[in-house]
Parts: structure tokens; C-alpha cells; sequence
């Protein structure tokens, strides 16, 4: 049984600013033996998660940041990743895998945290999501 263990991360809403948040999940993954297809999984998805935390929640202010959060009990390592912005509507997100929204150049990122995580929880209007992988 692994012990439960807290960390968090509070970052400038800067993308020069998701190296950290890799140096945190590589931390996460070598620190839990996490095998390279859940690291992958986990990269993309937690990175997808503050990247939109960063463009789309806080709407690339400088002076807004981003929290990222990991905790783990058991097998379970669960992100968390919160912005300051105003939420958004997260139950009514266009389908990207429609014919008609196959040439747009955003509106995957929700798509690939639900398909690449083993759990994943909106809260806070929308502001905070809560990413989880079964290791």
C-alpha cells in the first residue's frame, strides 16, 4: 500500500510555465514506477488540462495562475487543476469527433483528458478538474 501523498504546484498563466507541470508528472511517474503508456496518457491530459486552464479559464493573463495539484492513495494518482477565470458550461461541449467540427482547429482538449484518463471530474463552475489514472 502506498501512502497517500499531497503536492501542488501554483504556476503563471504562461505556457513557458508547463515545463514544470512535465518535471511534476515525470516526478509522479518515476516516484509511483508508473509504466510509459499511463505516462503518456497522463502527460497529454494534465497538460491539455492546464493548457486550457491557461488560454481558456484565465484567457492568457499574466497576472492569473493556475494550481495543479496531485494526490495519491493506493494505485490511484489524481490531478487536480484549477484557473481563476469564470468556468464554463463543461456539459455542453461540441462533439469533435462530428464531420462538421473535424476541420476546426480547437475544441479537442475536454475530448482527449476524458479519453486518456481512467477518471475525470469537473467542479467550481467548471474552474477545477480532477484528473484521475489508475497506476
Amino acid at each position: 500500500m502506498i501512502p497517500t501523498k499531497y503536492q501542488s504546484l501554483k504556476i503563471n498563466s504562461n505556457t513557458q510555465s508547463l515545463r514544470l507541470v512535465e518535471r511534476l508528472i515525470e516526478d509522479v511517474c518515476q516516484v509511483y514506477g508508473v509504466n510509459e503508456d499511463i505516462y503518456g496518457n497522463m502527460l497529454i491530459a494534465v497538460t491539455e488540462a492546464v493548457n486550457n486552464a491557461i488560454h481558456h479559464g484565465n484567457a492568457d493573463d499574466p497576472e492569473k495562475f493556475v494550481r495543479i495539484g496531485f494526490e495519491s492513495e493506493n494505485k490511484k494518482l489524481i490531478f487536480s487543476v484549477v484557473d481563476e477565470g469564470p468556468g464554463f458550461d463543461y456539459r455542453n461541449l461540441p462533439d469533435p469527433t462530428d464531420p462538421a467540427n473535424l476541420d476546426k482547429i480547437s475544441g479537442r482538449g475536454v475530448f482527449l483528458m476524458q479519453n486518456l484518463s481512467d477518471f475525470i471530474q469537473f467542479e467550481q463552475n467548471g474552474n477545477k478538474v480532477l484528473l484521475g489514472f489508475n497506476a
